[in-house]
Parts: C-alpha cells; sequence; structure tokens
C-alpha cells in the first residue's frame, strides 16, 4: 500500500470525524441525548481527552497531555512513513493509518476547541465566537455514540457485581476513538499477518 493511499485515508477518516464533532458541538446542548434505536443513541459529552474520561491532575496536566499526543502522532507517521517505505503487509499500514488518524482527530479537538468554540454548558456552542471556552491546547474532545446495548439488574450470582445496575456497553466515544480502536485491533487479531518476520 503506498503512502498517498494510506494519506487518503487518515484524511477522510479525519474529516468525517471533524464533521460529525462540529456537527454535534453547534447543533446539540452538552448532555443532550437522541436515540437513534434502542441500542444507539447519539449522547454528546466532553472530556479532557484520556481514556474513559480520566484526567491528569494539576494545572498542566491538560498541557501536558496534548504535547504528550503530538509527540506520539508524529512517532506513529513516522511509523507509518517506515512500514511504507519496508513495504511492510497492508494490514500493519491500514492499521497504523487507522491509529495515526483517530490520533490526530482528536488532538485537534485538544488544540483548537477551546478557542473557537463557546461553552456547551446549557447553551449550543458558536463557532469563531469572542469568547471562548479554553485557551490553546487547552480543547476538550468532543465523544456522541453511544451503544448501551444492555441495561439491567445482574443476576445475584455473578461475583462482585450480582444484584447491582449494570450498562453493557457503557462507554461514549466518537469516529477517532473508533479508527484507533479498529487499529490497535487489527494489530491484536492479525498479529502474525501484520508482523510476518516478528
Amino acid at each position: 500500500m503506498s503512502l498517498v493511499k494510506a494519506y487518503l485515508l487518515i484524511l477522510i477518516i479525519l474529516l468525517v470525524d471533524q464533521i460529525s464533532k462540529i456537527y454535534i458541538k453547534t447543533n446539540f446542548v452538552l448532555g443532550e441525548e437522541i436515540e437513534v434505536l434502542s441500542w444507539f443513541k447519539i449522547l454528546f459529552i466532553e472530556n479532557e481527552g484520556m481514556a474513559w474520561g480520566a484526567q491528569i491532575p494539576g494545572e498542566f496536566g491538560k498541557l501536558f497531555l496534548t504535547l504528550f499526543r503530538i509527540f506520539a502522532v508524529g512517532g506513529i507517521a513516522y511509523w507509518l512513513a517506515d512500514s511504507v517505505k519496508k513495504e511492510s503487509s497492508k494490514i500493519l499500514i491500514v492499521a497504523v493509518s487507522l491509529i495515526l488518524a483517530g490520533a490526530a482527530g482528536n488532538i485537534i479537538d485538544s488544540i483548537f476547541y477551546g478557542v473557537i468554540f463557546d461553552s456547551s454548558v446549557h447553551n449550543v456552542a458558536t463557532a469563531f465566537t469572542d469568547q471562548p471556552y479554553g485557551t490553546w491546547f487547552h480543547g476538550k474532545v468532543v465523544d456522541m455514540l453511544y451503544f448501551p446495548i444492555w441495561s439491567g439488574i445482574l443476576p445475584s450470582w455473578i461475583p462482585f457485581w450480582g444484584g447491582t445496575y449494570f450498562t453493557f456497553f457503557n462507554a461514549i466515544f466518537n469516529i477517532a476513538d473508533m479508527a484507533i480502536s479498529t487499529g490497535v485491533g487489527m494489530l491484536l487479531v492479525f498479529n502474525k499477518k501484520a508482523f510476518p518476520n516478528g
């Protein structure tokens, strides 16, 4: 697979990711939810950019996270270019492209959204406002895809969680997250094809 095709895949994912995020940001109030199907909902939330909404504490935690991600994306971009140069397997190149696209998509939110948009709390955000909700490198990542496939009380015989209310699957994510997860999944499932000489 050529580097041009890899970049085209990355560009398509970035466009779909950013268009979906900007649409949600400019049409939904934070916490607003629309049921598409009983097991699929659009639910607008924002987070600081770590998995499961985790945060790095301290005044410079968000800045550190964003700078670390930029550094990581540089490393992934090098990995992609090197893989193409070495004519690695198509599975590896596609997987790395997906991971790179997803990481870049969430970095765009972190770098720019804080200065482009105003707050989504209690109102729909507007773009290019004179009252942005944050600063450079301190934007929040927009998530909206929610698949609560099953909710209910777990049977009492299940250790630790028996008798408690449980939702499967309760993560809320975006297109960029899907790209990263798919890329990592490909590397795990097709490990021998991705790394035939490993």
